[in-house]
């Protein structure tokens, strides 16, 4: 099946890599062109699709984990690609799937394979969608042909996310544009929970048109309707000193080498082990629960016992809007932070071994690297055991750290969402160490060629 997926992707139309390596500053721009480009297709509505002047207003935690927007050429955003990309990643790390990601050939059938994958899926979800008559209000007629239209739009939208990824990652630009899209649909939500205001229908939504207009402290402090206040704002800024303040936080493991004898040194373990991973995870699932309920509330009707069933699992996994939804729903909040703080861990684990994190395949590349762990004998299994009481703590309390934040930024209505708060801050730290790295290559020759660029 994975060599079907990679043959086929070799007909598909894709980006090839720049003749030589760009300059930073134009790898940025390109990075930049790319960020134009997602903003101004998640403004061209669908054609065919009524407009609602308050679409911009819902925010899901499917829109900010899929940077997707309601009834827009965004409709499906990064969904495709980050659901075709987990799949494949958990078969490959499960062993269910024959393939070595360290080998470059593997690394291409793999790549291909992921890209053929997230197209299907662009065309299921597109499909589901517009069959559903999700994007038209009940008893509306639609042709058939609108309905096409559509499909072919939502498709078309998702393969050209899927080319400027690779044009990305293929050097023309910087990260990739899954994390630059996220992002970009985070800093968006915060800037329209802070200045949102829709004109024609008098509606304060930001919190600060609700400031200059309202004039109620108490309303502002705590609006309802899932409405941003002056409590959100400063839960966003607490999270965000936070994560920062995390994301610096070492665990170091005092090393030595067996070729330069005397010579001893850390091997830093992050804090925040699992980084985001687990919340992130956690998101995707609950974004593709997300995504399907309005389709079954169409195929099976709202009052069907599968669609009640359904509905419930995703309202009792969906994080509440604010403080006032937390307190006038006790159930929901207890079960939302239960089921988050022990899937977090869960996925924590998964993630570990996976991404080949867990204490043997590390303790591999402390041998590979020449390094051992003083007073200890030069074994895999030794070195196993000690990183064992360093890596399974970290995993446990890291991913249940990055579980608690998501819930309370949820309890108190951080802006963009505890997980798009978390995503946020890993993404511009990555973005940071990325363009220090480059700037420092470019600036010392010596230093491209010891790492052979």
């Amino acid at each position: 099946m994975l060599d079907a997926l990679s043959n086929i992707s070799e007909y598909l139309p894709t980006v090839s890599k720049p003749s030589q390596k760009l300059s930073l500053t134009r790898r940025l721009a390109w990075t930049g062109i790319v960020l134009v480009l997602y903003l101004i297709m998640s403004n061209i509505p669908l054609y065919g699709v009524p407009v609602s002047p308050t679409a911009a207003t819902t925010i899901t935690l499917e829109n900010i984990i899929f940077a997707s927007s309601v009834g827009t050429l965004m409709q499906l955003g990064i969904g495709p690609i980050v659901t075709a990309g987990l799949i494949l990643e958990v078969l490959a790390g499960a062993k269910l799937i024959d393939i070595d990601l360290t080998n470059p050939d593997d690394q291409v059938k793999f790549t291909g394979a992921m890209k053929t994958l997230a197209v299907l899926f662009a065309v299921a979800e597109a499909l589901v969608v517009t069959l559903s008559g999700m994007f038209w209000p009940a008893g509306t007629p639609v042709s058939p042909v609108v309905k096409a239209l559509v499909v072919v739009q939502l498709v078309a939208a998702s393969y050209i996310v899927i080319l400027m990824d690779e044009a990305l990652q293929k050097g023309w630009g910087l990260g990739s544009a899954i994390s630059l899209f996220i992002l970009a649909m985070v800093a968006q939500t915060v800037v329209w929970d802070i200045f949102g205001f829709v004109p024609r229908l008098a509606l304060d939504f930001g919190v600060v048109p609700a400031l200059i207009y309202d004039r109620d402290p108490f309303i502002v402090l705590t609006r309802a309707n899932g409405f941003p206040d002056v409590t959100g704002l400063l839960a966003t800024f607490a999270i965000v000193i936070l994560l920062v303040y995390l994301q610096a936080m070492m665990v170091e493991i005092p090393v030595t080498s067996s070729q330069l004898r005397g010579i001893r040194t850390k091997v830093p373990l992050q804090f925040i082990y699992v980084t985001n991973i687990p919340v992130l995870l956690l998101a995707i699932l609950v974004a593709d629960l997300q995504l399907f309920e309005a389709p079954l509330a169409r195929f099976f009707g709202i009052s069907s016992l599968v669609y009640k069933v359904y509905s419930g699992i995703v309202f009792y996994l969906s994080p509440p809007n604010g403080l006032v939804e937390t307190v006038l729903d006790p159930l929901r909040s207890v079960v939302f932070a239960i089921s988050w703080m022990l899937l977090s861990v869960a996925f924590g684990y998964v993630w570990v071994e996976v991404a080949g994190l867990n204490p043997s395949s590390q303790a591999e590349s402390l041998i590979k690297g020449g390094l051992e762990i003083p007073g200890m004998r030069r074994n895999p299994r030794v070195l196993e055991s000690v990183l064992a009481r360093y890596i399974y703590p970290l995993t446990s309390l890291s991913s249940l750290i990055v579980g608690a934040i998501a819930v309370v930024a949820a309890f108190f209505g951080a802006y963009g969402g505890g997980v798009g708060l978390l995503l946020a801050v890993g993404i511009v730290y990555q973005y940071y160490s990325i363009i220090t790295y480059e700037r420092a290559l470019e600036a010392y020759p010596l230093i491209r060629k010891l790492v052979g660029e």
